[in-house]
């Protein structure tokens, strides 16, 4: 059959030119989502001295939206499959607009109940990491997926983005006027999508209802093991993205004020950033398990660094960015070890059970770090062990899994 008789379903050879022009608008669609989703961590300061909240507080506030956007990952991709990436960005986009509203509403009037539930709405916008990954994996062939998923993945810039960005305008243009800055991105970027974004030639929706769709996902062995171990990667990044303003202003309060914090939390992200699709393409090139080990080894390694604790200066910048890089480098890996491990009919399932792995792994550790912090000797120390030691069950874990090579599985 040739191409021209089925433009728009999945032919044996779909003509995918102009794939790499609409993987990077999903990309910038996903950053602006990164940002709103990122938006309350920059500015901690600012509720926590304006609202007077304790250390577990502060956890709490930081950490809901990254538990909503976790879980509602899983609806979201099972929802693109079903409906295509240009309706859910979209909507995703749009439906943010309200809770960065809300989160304005929130912070004016004092109110942390209402900043919690801001906070769970806000949870939307990172939702949107679930709809770009099956839309990028379609525009490609199986062993380029993990360069497609790479660049994809380079949204994550949304959270570098907010970290230098959001402090500056909160002093540029007062709060309000970030806030509604924000919403109107949003608003702009969901009107591009919907103009300008398509489907690839290869994609077919599948109207495969919800439940049965997850299920199928979580009865195979490789959603379990990719979801562990992308749990540690993203789920790291997410939280360090979240948590990082607020722990270098709390163990280097003299050397370290939130727009210097929002800098380094900026480094960090782009790190992350470049190093994921270099991930991708090295797991494509050499098999995703030997880059997941190198990464898994490398965050084992730099954590021990960070807990113990080094004076503010070159080596913490180094370590942190170190960090993020073997992280970065993780996150290609595991979605390049996707593709060619899962049935094609249910990588878009299993990409987002996946990655609401990934972002659960990014709550828990704030409220670990919240609830181990120890006020006499100003330490996070413990919190910090606690990575070492679930980083070092992963390298295990990664070492026992069977390989996989940037290929179509048979």
């Amino acid at each position: 059959m040739s191409t021209n008789s089925a433009p728009s379903t999945s032919p044996a050879h779909p003509d995918l030119r102009g794939q790499l022009p609409q993987v990077l608008l999903a990309t910038l669609a996903s950053a602006v989502g990164f940002w709103a989703w990122m938006l309350i961590a920059p500015i901690q300061k600012y509720y926590s001295e304006g609202m007077d909240l304790s250390e577990g507080q502060i956890s709490l506030m930081l950490a809901t939206p990254v538990l909503v956007g976790a879980l509602g990952r899983i609806v979201t991709g099972a929802l693109t499959d079903r409906f295509g990436a240009r309706k859910m960005f979209t909507v995703v986009l749009l439906a943010s607009v309200p809770a960065v509203l809300l989160v304005a509403l929130a912070g004016s009037i004092g109110s942390f109940v209402l900043l919690i539930v801001a906070g769970t709405l806000l949870g939307v916008a990172g939702t949107i990491f679930a709809v770009g990954v099956p839309f990028s994996s379609a525009w490609y062939e199986p062993k380029r997926r993990g360069f497609a998923n790479g660049v994809f993945g380079m949204g994550m810039i949304g959270t570098a983005v907010s970290a230098f960005f959001t402090p500056r305008l909160l002093s540029g243009i007062g709060y309000f006027g970030t806030h509604l800055f924000i919403a109107g991105l949003l608003v702009v970027m969901a009107a591009l999508v919907w103009f300008f974004l398509r489907e690839s030639p290869a994609w077919t929706p599948n109207a495969q209802p919800l439940v049965p769709k997850v299920m199928g996902a979580l009865k195979l062995p490789i959603t379990w093991q990719m979801s562990f171990l992308y749990g540690i990667v993203f789920g790291g990044f997410v939280a360090f993205s979240t948590f990082l303003p607020k722990y270098l202003t709390t163990i280097y309060p003299d050397q370290v004020d939130p727009v210097g914090a929002g800098t380094r939390t900026a480094l960090f992200a782009v790190a992350a950033v470049v190093a994921r699709p270099i991930g991708g393409v090295l797991a494509d090139k050499f098999g995703p398990k030997v880059i997941a080990l190198v990464s898994l080894a490398g965050i084992v390694s730099l954590a021990y660094i960070v807990g113990q604790q080094p004076e503010e200066g070159i080596l913490t910048g180094t370590v942190f960015i170190l960090m993020a890089s073997a992280m970065g480098l993780g996150m290609g890996a595991v979605f390049a070890w996707i593709g060619p491990s899962t049935p094609p009919e249910k990588v878009g399932a299993v990409s987002g059970v996946v990655a609401a792995a990934g972002g659960l792994g990014g709550y828990f550790p704030p409220l670990a770090m919240g609830a181990t912090y120890h006020a006499e000797t100003n330490s996070y120390a413990l919190g910090l062990w606690l990575l070492v030691l679930v980083g070092t069950f992963a390298l295990v874990v990664a070492g026992m899994l069977q390989g996989a090579r940037g290929k179509a599985a048979p």
